[in-house]
């Protein structure tokens, strides 16, 4: 087989999305014979739901059953159109599809198994990760400039698209808030990969979000793109997630603020992984700690945005430069990785393992 035929054929491969018209194919994406994790909104209309209701919760984002189940009363009635007396009967009916009550351990070791893992493009960091960037989660890398956050994540724009051992690949969503997206840079990735370039671009959404607010708009136009081509995309990227918060809110008047619109927008965030089962990357930038000094800390930097997104990132990743083309890859926070270090390097084809 030729260069050019070899690359046209894995390009065939990533070309292979889903697409579903109807509840059976829907379905058949989850394993989990009791459960769906693309269970459409319009199952509602045999429970007495409008029709023009729906189309009210779609035009919101919300296009599933455990959409609807993930959000409070409160929000379903700030949809214009929606009563409160209306969200109490799609509420009710929803809760005849999906409990959404408890499950014994085993039972959710079970349902874990629908998780699956993208490559780095590196093995030393997916061993330290557990095998790759994990489904149905919040991934943040933090770090200073030049530690490789940006390159990372496009690498995994690309490594996304490939299939591998239980995991079949799929369509990237890229949320750009800094102006640092290339796709040239992707090209170069797709040749060490030896997919077809322009297959690979062509299986990515970008977007340039201009403010915090307009970021936390584009979530509900992924939710919508995600019910439409149920299955396809795989990955969510915001690189990244603080930077217009920064910008936006200014001083500890508007810290508050802040901090509350980031809470609903990482909230959203997983949502929508565990929603419709997507890996979700974000990167963090740093910032100087003046107190530090003061306490003796070996390292006064820390990132940004607090303990909310602490609290709401599921696996923290730190980044910190080593020597030449190297990168030092730290677990900073995990619930069931342990804290360990990984080295890799930034070539010309994306993240790949340190030389040394």
């Amino acid at each position: 087989m030729t260069s050019k035929s070899k690359k046209r054929a894995v390009a065939t491969e990533v070309d292979q999305v889903v697409t579903c018209d109807d509840e059976a194919s829907i379905a058949s994406f989850a394993n989990d014979d009791d459960e769906s994790f693309f269970q459409d909104i319009d199952v509602l209309q045999s429970h007495g739901i409008n029709i023009v209701d729906l189309k009210k919760l779609k035009s919101a984002g919300i296009c599933t059953i455990k959409g609807i189940m993930m959000c409070t009363k409160k929000r379903l009635c700030n949809i214009k159109g929606l009563s409160e007396q209306k969200v109490e009967k799609i509420k009710e009916a929803c809760c005849k599809l999906d409990t959404g009550g408890f499950l014994t351990a085993l039972q959710f070791s079970d349902k874990r198994k629908n998780i699956f893992r993208i490559t780095t493009g590196s093995q030393d960091l997916d061993k330290l990760l557990g095998g790759g960037m994990e489904s149905m989660a919040i991934t943040e890398a933090f770090g200073e400039f030049r530690t490789g956050k940006t390159q990372l994540s496009h690498t995994l724009c690309v490594t996304a698209q490939m299939p591998s051992q239980g995991f079949t690949g799929g369509k990237v969503i890229f949320i750009d808030t800094e102006n640092t997206f290339r796709p040239d840079r992707l090209r170069s990735i797709a040749e060490r990969f030896n997919l077809d370039q322009n297959a690979v671009l062509d299986n990515i959404l970008y977007a340039r979000a201009y403010t915090s607010e307009h970021q936390y708009e584009l979530l509900d136009l992924i939710a919508a793109k995600c019910h439409e081509e149920c299955g396809t995309f795989k990955l969510v990227i915001v690189d990244s997630i603080m930077a217009l918060f920064r910008v936006d809110f200014s001083g500890r008047g508007e810290l508050s603020e802040r901090q509350q619109k980031l809470a609903q927008m990482l909230s959203r965030l997983q949502k929508i992984s565990e929603e419709y089962n997507m890996v979700v990357f974000v990167t963090n930038q740093m910032t100087s700690d003046p107190g530090a000094t003061m306490s003796f800390q070996a390292d006064p930097k820390k990132p940004i945005g607090g303990n909310i997104l602490a609290h709401a990132s599921t696996t923290r990743l730190s980044l910190r430069k080593g020597r030449g083309e190297n990168r030092i890859a730290k677990i900073y926070d995990s619930p069931d990785l342990p804290e360990s270090e990984a080295t890799f390097a930034i070539s010309a084809g994306g993240i790949t393992d340190s030389k040394e």
